[in-house]
């Protein structure tokens, strides 16, 4: 990745090593981890060196008269003043610099202007939101407008309290996954998998593992808008599939018509919520048009965040014939696995760099009970 602040801009904090030592690095640090599980190699998913991240955010920094885009330094001791931003996707990289000169020229898209957020699809759809510092008004919406045409976007505005959205406030992406076509709505503010390419990998080696299981139904945790739901909903009878976010619950019913699936039942449920009802310690009102005992669960997919699961979740999926954990944490994971591997094995295991130029890893591992 070419960059005249690689290794000393925040946003990039691996450096003095090429992309493959780098990989390998990580490769090594979760193959140690993975170890007494007796995984001896990991399958490795690497990422595009630049132009690899659909979202990020940029502080504006104001210098007299002038704006631009900064990053906080590694040191944490002030900023950069950036020209490119080699690591965005295509479609945000092109529209920087002719979004910037517009703010530049405008005292009503600059003013007390202090971030813009980048939402991007492979398909060339962008999403820009632009925060402010103060309240906007009917001349902010005019020139946002005009904005929209001259960069072929759509444009939001936020401030405290106050959100303005002048056409959409999401992007659709297409991703061709395992040979078909997926329809994605993304919210502005709901949560996405950053990097496309790698995405997709992830998605086709949780398919891969499907493909080894025969039928039965499918439960998910952590299901987000339905990434991984939608495109393993076609290797299972039923999918009932749980998440805490509204705006995500709503994304992944959306995505569901978007792709004409009809077997995934999405409830807002988190983790420790599911694990009780699935073991009838409470009702919930959001399960009354669900039937429970209609489920014979054959798989479970986990995607948790970085703290992994709690101990209750890990007592319920034991119970499971098959366990995807996908992670962004190795360390959790292989704490997981210390509980998870008494009553299962690792079967295969993965590294799906989403994060390149970063310390960030994310990893997969397929689980069968033990006989």
């Amino acid at each position: 990745m070419k960059c005249k602040h690689f290794g000393t801009c925040g946003s990039c904090s691996v450096y003095k090593l090429s992309y493959k030592e780098e990989l390998g690095a990580k490769k090594e640090r979760v193959l140690e981890l993975l170890s007494p599980f007796k995984v001896k190699e990991l399958e490795v998913y690497s990422s595009p060196d630049s132009n690899y991240r659909a979202r990020s955010e940029f502080k504006i920094w104001h210098e007299g008269d002038e704006a631009f885009y900064a990053m906080s330094r590694l040191d944490r001791k002030g900023a950069f003043n950036l020209e490119e931003c080699p690591k965005v996707i295509k479609p945000i990289e092109q529209r920087m610099k002719p979004l910037l000169d517009k703010i530049n020229s405008s005292e009503v898209l600059k003013h007390r202007l202090f971030a813009v957020e980048f939402l991007a699809t492979t398909t060339d759809e962008c999403l820009i939101t632009m925060i402010y510092h103060r309240k906007l008004e009917a001349d902010w919406e005019v020139e946002a407008k005009e904005l929209e045409t001259l960069l072929s976007a759509k444009i939001m505005g936020r401030s405290r309290k106050q959100k303005v959205i002048l056409s959409d406030e999401f992007v659709t992406e297409k991703l061709s996954i395992d040979g078909q076509d997926y329809i994605y709505r993304h919210y502005e503010s709901g949560f996405t998998q950053p990097n496309p390419a790698v995405n997709v990998q992830m998605i086709e080696w949780a398919i891969k593992q499907a493909k080894q299981v025969q039928g039965g139904d499918f439960l998910e945790s952590y299901c987000g808008l339905g990434n991984f739901t939608i495109p393993l909903s076609k290797y299972f009878n039923k999918v009932l599939a749980t998440e805490i976010s509204k705006r995500s619950i709503y994304s992944a019913k959306e995505n569901c018509k978007l792709n004409n699936i009809t077997n995934i039942e999405f409830i807002r449920l988190a983790s420790e919520e599911m694990t009780q009802a699935l073991n009838k310690e409470r009702e919930f009102t959001r399960l009354k048009e669900v039937d429970l005992d209609a489920y014979e669960f054959s798989t479970v997919l986990v995607d948790p965040p970085r703290a992994g699961l709690d101990i209750d979740t890990i007592k319920l999926i034991s119970n499971i014939e098959n366990i995807i954990y996908i992670s962004c944490n190795p360390e959790t994971l292989s704490r997981d696995l210390v509980e998870l591997s008494k009553t299962h094995n690792v079967k295969e295991s993965a590294i799906f760099d989403q994060f390149p130029h970063t310390h960030h890893i994310e990893s997969g591992v397929f689980l069968t009970k033990k006989n």
